[in-house]
């Protein structure tokens, strides 16, 4: 039987230990976003064979495993047929593997072959960039956002600052708070403050880079992300107050320029389905949407999409 514990900062050195170079193309094993969102997601973990298998709970999607971390091709089947039988005894378990990347699910079909189901989590799918093209602004895609970006600092008073000291801390939570307090009320952004309260004050020890930016010493909005690889960064968690025109624009292309500046990508992650996240993040132009997958086991091949 399998025993699962509840993600807690302590775990980061383990989770290290596995996750090494970061060899995964999505954001979603990041350490960082897994302790941001262990609250929502209900993120657990244990270890099989020598192999890390994480668990998450989530509303809609009930209880999934994320694809094992640390398989070999010798020991993955093994793995599987045992993550199967906890799935015939949890009701609540409607897939087996959720947030599965592409060379995983080839794995699974070459070892289950028509028994392998799989769906495409459109909604979820994560929206990749090039650096320098978030940088520069240049061509017509990205005319509107450079527009932007010049609106503000054109026009507003500003600095930027380390989110390291107290004072830029506190200034954080209070700008996320009042933020949360002006959206309406749902669990998921109550699970976001409280995980931005956990990370922000852990940014070193969970290796997270975090910019502030203020308009007449004012807090006018932040951003947190990481690099997880000599290729890719992804974006976490980014605020602004809409009262000051283009806050978005220049927090996005500022942290890339300051933070960024030396990796080939940016992970901006997912839309969640909300059309208006969706346009904006098109709006960026994206070199790629990085799919993920459903995954089930168990008698026929289907692929469909999640997003119908």
């Amino acid at each position: 039987m399998l025993h699962f514990k509840t993600l807690e900062l302590d775990d980061r050195d383990l989770f290290k230990k596995y996750l090494g170079d970061y060899n995964f193309n999505t954001y979603e094993y990041s350490f960082l976003n897994l302790y941001l969102w262990r609250k929502y997601c209900n993120v657990e973990y244990t270890l099989l064979h020598d192999v890390l298998i994480v668990k998450k709970t989530e509303e809609g999607k009930g209880t999934i495993f994320m694809q094992p971390i640390g398989y070999t091709r010798d020991n993955l089947k093994d793995i599987v047929m045992e993550l199967m039988e906890y799935k015939k005894k949890n009701k609540n378990m409607k897939v087996l593997f959720s947030d599965v990347e592409e060379p995983f699910l080839e794995e699974l079909r070459n070892l289950f072959g028509e028994d392998v189901q799989y769906y495409q989590d459109v909604k979820n799918f994560d929206y990749i960039y090039e650096t320098e093209k978030l940088i520069k602004l240049n061509g017509d895609k990205l005319r509107k956002r450079k527009s932007q970006y010049n609106q503000f600092v054109n026009n507003y008073e500003y600095r930027v600052e380390d989110i390291s000291s107290h004072k830029v801390i506190n200034d954080c939570l209070r700008f996320a708070e009042d933020w949360f307090n002006n959206q309406p009320k749902n669990y998921q952004l109550e699970c976001e403050l409280e995980g931005i309260n956990d990370i922000i004050h852990n940014l070193d020890i969970l290796n997270g880079l975090g910019m502030a930016v203020y308009v007449n010493d004012v807090i006018a909005g932040f951003t947190i992300g990481e690099i997880v690889n000599k290729n890719m960064a992804i974006i976490h968690i980014e605020k602004g107050d809409t009262i000051y025109n283009g806050i978005y624009a220049f927090i996005n292309r500022t942290f890339a320029e300051l933070y960024l500046k030396n990796v080939k990508y940016i992970n901006r992650e997912e839309d969640i389905g909300i059309p208006g996240l969706r346009r904006a993040k098109l709006a960026y132009d994206p070199i790629k949407l990085e799919k993920k997958y459903m995954v089930d086991i168990c008698g026929g091949s289907n692929e469909e999409s999640i997003d119908r």
